[in-house]
Formats: structure tokens, C-alpha cells, sequence
């Protein structure tokens, strides 16, 4: 979708590197960026580690050289240490975008956004997309990549709910696949798990 809204690069940053991987062959984004994995005990501590990331990203090559702070950051997980680093990744009067909706209470470093202006913009993530997102599916702009490698296991019928859920809980499947999302068909031939 940023692509397509003429975002000039567009960076994923996962702690799973496969799904960095994914995103960036397939066209999601530009480039990408493997957080590591480091957690701290104190609040100081935590929001070091946020500041570490966000240097560690602005280093991120891109085609028009190092990242450095991004205009907008869509934090889809909700996790306070991402949020935190997010803060700390946007540049002065850019905005940080609050997708994810995870732990209710967080520690974040609000002079950090308040002295650059950082805006933090609540979005309740199913709220009035729908329509938008089915108008640019329906159009077939180029810049929007293959969606339907996004759906990387497929179950048929309700008596496969389960198993499905609980493939949509996972990183991967007992085959090592990624799993990214997951479909039930109420209808159709038996499908296996896997597409």
C-alpha cells in the first residue's frame, strides 16, 4: 500500500529474517532490516536497545544511499520495545503509525517524540479499509506486488478450523515453510495445508 501511495522506499523490519527475506523478493518493500534480538531488564536499559535499533536501521542501504530517520513507521505489533524504536527511527515531524495492538500499558519515550514532533497516530486497523483496499486490488496498478503470495497455507471446510488456527499461530510449518496467512475454503476440493 505505501508503494502504491508513492512512498519512494519502503523498509520492513522483522525479528524473523525469513520474513524479511520474503517481503523483499516479492516486491512488499525496498529493503530490509533484521532486528536483533536484545532485551533489556531496566527501563533505561529498554530504552537504549530502542535507540541502538533505530542507529542500526538508519544504516539500512537503500537506492538512494543510508536510510537514516524515516518519515513514517507503521508499528504493526503492539510491542512496547517496537514502538519504542520506532519513536526513535522517525525523523523530526514525522509520524509514527500505531497499528499493532499489543501490551495496553508501555513505557515510551514521549519527550523523545514531543521535542521533534513526532506525531504518534493511533489507527484502529480494520477501520474504514476495507472498501479501499478492495478498490486497489480490483485495479491492477503495477506497483502493487503478487498478494497472493501472501497466502502461503490453505485449508478447505469448517472441520479444518482448527488446524488451521493453529498453523496461523506459527513462523513456520513442520516443513520449515514460512507462514504468513493463512485461508480456510468453505467450499471446493480438499486442500493440504500447504499452497
Amino acid at each position: 500500500m505505501s508503494k502504491v501511495s508513492g512512498a519512494s522506499t519502503v523498509i520492513i523490519a522483522d525479528i524473523q529474517s525469513e520474513r524479511v527475506v520474503f517481503a523483499v523478493q516479492n516486491g512488499f518493500a525496498h529493503g530490509g532490516f533484521v532486528v536483533p534480538r536484545k532485551q533489556g531488564q531496566t527501563i533505561e536499559e529498554k530504552l537504549q536497545n530502542a535507540k541502538d535499533i533505530a542507529a542500526l536501521l538508519a544504516k539500512v542501504e537503500t537506492a538512494r544511499g543510508l536510510l537514516g530517520e524515516v518519515d513514517t513507521v507503521f508499528e504493526c505489533t503492539g510491542v512496547e520495545a517496537c514502538t519504542q524504536a520506532a519513536i526513535y527511527a522517525t525523523r523530526a515531524g514525522g509520524r509514527v503509525m500505531l497499528v499493532g495492538m499489543g501490551s495496553p500499558i508501555q513505557t515510551l519515550p514521549i519527550s523523545a517524540a514531543a521535542l521533534r514532533e513526532v506525531d504518534l497516530v493511533g489507527v484502529f486497523r480494520y477501520a474504514n479499509t476495507y472498501e479501499k483496499a478492495i478498490e486497489l486490488v480490483a485495479s491492477g496498478n503495477p506497483l502493487l506486488p503478487d498478494l497472493e503470495k501472501l497466502v502461503t497455507h490453505r485449508y478447505c471446510g469448517l472441520e479444518s478450523v482448527q488446524q488451521a488456527f493453529e498453523m496461523a499461530g506459527k513462523t513456520s510449518d513442520e516443513k520449515g515453510n514460512l507462514v504468513l496467512k493463512v485461508v480456510i475454503e468453505l467450499g471446493g476440493e480438499k486442500v493440504n495445508g500447504t499452497t
